[in-house]
């Protein structure tokens, strides 16, 4: 297995992902133009994130978004991991552990991260179980949202 950033090639994987990542864990069905532009936008601009992919055999099994957000306290980066997806029968293989040691190694050949951040829904137990598995713990900060 091979991971590396996406790159333009993998354009239609990603959407298909975000799109089955959407469906499956909020029953949601996202608009595919816009659902396009947005990873589109990221594959064409490295300074707002980058995604990673985990690939064998020529298919893409996995893959994460990361973005970023600047941190005055610390002079660098929080690496925000979103948009994880895992094929269904690739999942409890390893495979995120694999995306997560990559996203480590990126921001450490940067200069470091002030630290790695996501979201989990509260109810995905099993998420929870692997992200603290890594090594990461629940912040102490809630999140609040207007839209």
């Amino acid at each position: 297995m091979q991971i590396r950033k996406g790159q333009q090639s993998d354009l239609t994987a990603l959407v298909q992902f975000n799109q089955a990542m959407a469906n499956e864990t909020e029953g949601l069905s996202l608009d595919q133009q816009t659902l396009t532009l947005g990873v589109q936008t990221l594959l064409e601009n490295p300074a707002r994130g980058f995604y990673l992919v985990a690939e064998e055999g020529g298919e893409i099994l996995g893959s994460l978004m990361v973005t970023f957000e600047w941190s005055d306290w610390r002079a660098k980066d929080y690496y925000w991991i979103q948009s994880v997806y895992i094929r269904p029968q690739n999942r409890r293989q390893g495979i995120y552990g694999k995306l997560y040691e990559a996203v480590k190694q990126i921001a450490e050949d940067n200069g470091g991260a002030a630290s790695f951040r996501l979201y989990v829904e509260q109810e995905n137990h099993k998420a929870q179980k692997t992200y603290e598995a890594l090594g990461m713990k629940q912040s102490y900060y809630l999140m609040y949202e207007e839209k």
